[in-house]
């Protein structure tokens, strides 16, 4: 077929190329279902078919909030694009004044939504909106279906209508806003073309070793995140099958039955398995028990290609055998890559997974580029722990004085939507600035250091990088979450939400019953304990950073108590102002 440049291109050439039985794949009441490529064009052409008999005009924006990815999804993507308007995708998980917001600040029309919580959190604000329409994925009594699309599209007679729309489609026209969860103000609405996201599937593909028309992959991270979205586009074209997770909490299950050989994840996700696994580890006993945490440290010291030498080489086989076997028949048995974005990985969790024949590939990238600058890779010596890996093909990064990661390429978006202000701050000429700060080595491997926003000074003048503090403590299995504070205070400290499950295991292995969270959060013993591991990361840093003081918060952090974006960044004001008085117990006592 003709050169792909436009996001609904992918389909066909998959049905031209490798036309699979099995395309995508969600569950529903219990049993997984597919459709082929064939059908899920004729799914697309249908809803394209019946959009345009609902007066669907190119450029007119539609709404699609979904609390799962799921084949439904998709087939509405491709087929809003075909007619030339464009998807607006909400996460799910924000609050009903942001749906509002959003909807409003795009100029949605119609809006799709998974169920029924996600409509009833709309029902609220619909009314304040323009929307001419709501339509459901799964069926809710009373509601309008999505099938009624479809339904109307049937009738084939105006699949010229779809042709022609397409035919007018170019490349650099807009195909989507993505709302940035934002970790700060307001929500900006991120203008992505056909050509942002083409050219980053096709520019990414020479970094993903996957055997094209013969592997599975498992999608679960919100597909309303670029990251995701991306990543199914390139399976698309790489004729992957693809199935969709039934949520988070049964990924474990999922994996089993899909069985993948790719998946991809944030980095929050890679250190709750690798926790439930060393929690796992903790209970064996005897010989087994120091077995499983050889192998774990030795895991720990892994550096690829070989460079540990023969013996460690040797050992490594061993463990892989007697131990990380296990591990990946936990991940289906299948899984040979692993990806992270979103944020920074702990370089250890790299290592031991990689150690188990499950390599995480580590890239960076933002909303804003499409999302992907660089990534790791095992082709061509392209693994270097601890950095972000090379840039892909036809993106160019340069550093500038100040540190910060600018950024080129014909994956940097059109700008942001209504706000021409905003848009210029960010740009120099061709040049994204990305907020980030790093380095590019002498084999030209990117290394993030850390937020150019997050970074504070001290009441000394010290600049403190909280990113990289963070990553360190957060080894600690005592430790959940935790935000290092101090801009314009006289030393660094933290605010730290405890693991309760691992805090749990531990009281019972050392005769301490806890009573409630509040009980944990207090018992002296626990703090001393959490002092050690404070004591001991501290020596990693430099005097001004060491973190002198802490206090425990006294609630889990999550998305719907405001402390955490959907992908699951932390919203660093809006903590400090939950824990404002804890802040000042710590400076002011």
């Amino acid at each position: 077929m003709a050169e792909i440049t436009r996001i609904f291109d992918f389909p066909y050439y998959q049905l031209e190329t490798y036309s699979l039985d099995k395309s995508l794949t969600s569950k529903q009441n219990g049993e997984w279902y597919s459709i082929s490529t064939q059908e899920y064009i004729d799914q697309v052409n249908a809803i394209s078919r019946g959009l345009l008999r609902m007066g669907i005009q190119p450029d007119d924006k539609i709404a699609v909030i979904s609390s799962t990815n799921r084949t439904e999804w998709n087939v509405m993507d491709i087929g809003v694009l075909q007619t030339g308007a464009q998807n607006v995708p909400i996460y799910p998980t924000i609050s009903a004044e942001e749906y509002e917001y959003i909807l409003n600040h795009s100029e949605s029309i119609y809006c799709l939504v998974s169920d029924v919580e996600v409509l009833e959190k709309l029902n609220t604000i619909k009314d304040k909106t323009k929307l001419k329409g709501v339509y459901t994925f799964n069926d809710i009594e009373g509601e309008s279906s999505w099938k009624e699309i479809l339904k109307l599209g049937e009738d084939a007679s105006n699949q010229n209508e779809v042709e022609a729309r397409k035919d007018a489609v170019k490349p650099n026209d807009l195909a989507t806003l993505i709302y940035t969860s934002g970790t700060t103000g307001k929500p900006k609405g991120v203008m992505l073309s056909h050509n942002n996201l083409v050219s980053n599937v096709l520019d990414s593909l020479p970094r993903v070793p996957i055997e094209l028309g013969e592997s599975k992959a498992l999608s679960f991270l919100p597909i309303c995140h670029v990251f995701e979205r991306m990543i199914l586009y390139l399976y698309q074209y790489c004729g992957i099958e693809i199935y969709f997770a039934e949520s988070i909490e049964l990924i474990s299950d999922n994996l089993k039955d899909v069985k993948p050989t790719i998946m991809t994840a944030v980095p929050r996700l890679y250190e709750k398995m690798y926790d439930k696994i060393i929690a796992k580890g903790a209970e064996l006993k005897g010989l087994k028990k120091m077995l499983f945490f050889w192998a774990v440290n030795l895991g720990l010291k892994y550096e690829p290609y070989g460079k540990n030498g023969w013996w460690y080489e040797f050992q490594l086989k061993i463990a892989n055998k007697l131990i990380f076997s296990k591990w990946r028949e936990a991940l289906g048995g299948n899984i040979n890559t692993l990806v992270s974005g979103s944020a920074a990985l702990q370089p250890r969790l790299i290592r031991v997974f990689s150690a188990a024949r499950m390599p995480i590939l580590e890239g960076y990238g933002l909303t804003e580029t499409s999302p992907v600058i660089s990534v790791n890779c095992p082709i061509d010596y392209g693994i270097n722990i601890g950095t972000v890996g090379r840039m892909i093909d036809n993106v160019e990064v340069k550093i500038a004085d100040d540190g910060e990661i600018l950024v080129k390429g014909p994956n940097v978006m059109l700008g942001y939507y209504k706000d021409p202000e905003k848009t210029k701050e960010v740009m120099s000429g061709d040049f994204f600035h990305t907020g980030d700060i790093g380095e590019i080595d002498d084999d030209n491997f990117l290394r993030i250091t850390d937020r150019k926003k997050e970074m504070f000074k001290t009441s000394g003048g010290k600049y403190v990088a909280p990113t990289l503090l963070e990553n360190q403590f957060k080894q600690s299995r005592f430790i959940e979450q935790i935000m290092i504070i101090g801009e314009g205070e006289k030393m660094p400290a933290a605010l730290i939400q405890l693991n309760y499950e691992f805090v749990e295991e531990w009281g019972r292995r050392h005769d301490i019953t806890f009573q409630s969270k509040e009980d944990m959060n207090t018992n002296p013993t626990l703090l001393e304990r959490i002092q050690e591991e404070i004591d001991a990361a501290n020596k990693n840093f430099g005097k001004w950073e060491q973190i002198k003081k802490f206090e425990i918060t006294p609630d889990i952090w999550s998305i719907d108590a405001g402390h955490l974006t959907p992908t699951l960044k932390m919203k660093r004001k809006v903590i400090k102002g939950i824990y404002a008085d804890l802040i000042e117990k710590i400076y002011r006592p």
